[in-house]
């Protein structure tokens, strides 16, 4: 199992570029902040965010999501590749964003990642659309959303990590760009 992350700005899409790849036949994973915030919501907690373990809460997602074993191969795509929609990198960078003191649950979760090789070093970076849409879990100003992006660049830089660019553009283009990416990838290997 080839596992990729694909990350970005808050509002850049994608989740809609991942709903595009899994209707082509590839595995995704949700987003851990997002499920942890609506789950919170859903209880009564409007700004979950603001918790002092909301951090850590999202890298243990992060681990089960990652942990959880692929469909049977009848039920999967013939090239073994799983998007993740974020990963603990990012929740590092969220970390960071946040002014929160290093957390031993995800500093613990970044080094398994890292000497395990659980994902390819090869990122995908969504770019933002030039705007952000306000969600229940996405409150973030523009201004906020691109210096978001920029951390989240630096920390994946400073991981080891190689950025690919998917730059604004239709979904179906996007898609097509991850998936000649994933292809050449292999090619190399």
């Amino acid at each position: 199992m080839r596992r990729f992350v694909l990350t970005g700005t808050p509002g850049s899409g994608k989740t809609t570029l991942l709903e595009e790849l899994a209707q082509r036949g590839f595995e995704v994973v949700r987003e851990a902040a997002t499920e942890v915030i609506g789950r919170r919501q859903a209880a009564g907690e409007p700004a979950p965010w603001e918790r002092g373990d909301f951090v850590d809460e999202v890298a243990a997602l992060q681990r089960t999501l990652a942990l959880t074993p692929a469909p049977a191969p009848a039920e999967r795509s013939a090239d073994p590749v799983r998007f993740h929609d974020r990963s603990p990198v990012c929740t590092e960078a969220l970390r960071i964003f946040l002014g929160r003191p290093a957390s031993p649950v995800l500093t613990a979760e970044l080094e398994r990642i890292g000497a395990e090789a659980v994902y390819r070093r090869e990122v995908f970076f969504v770019r933002g659309l030039g705007f952000v849409e306000r969600t229940a879990a996405r409150r973030i100003s523009p201004a906020d959303a691109l210096a978001f992006e920029r951390l989240h660049e630096q920390v994946y830089r400073a991981c080891g990590y190689r950025l690919i660019e998917v730059p604004a553009a239709p979904v179906p283009e996007r898609a097509d760009l991850v998936e000649e990416a994933v292809r050449r990838i292999a090619a190399e290997c």
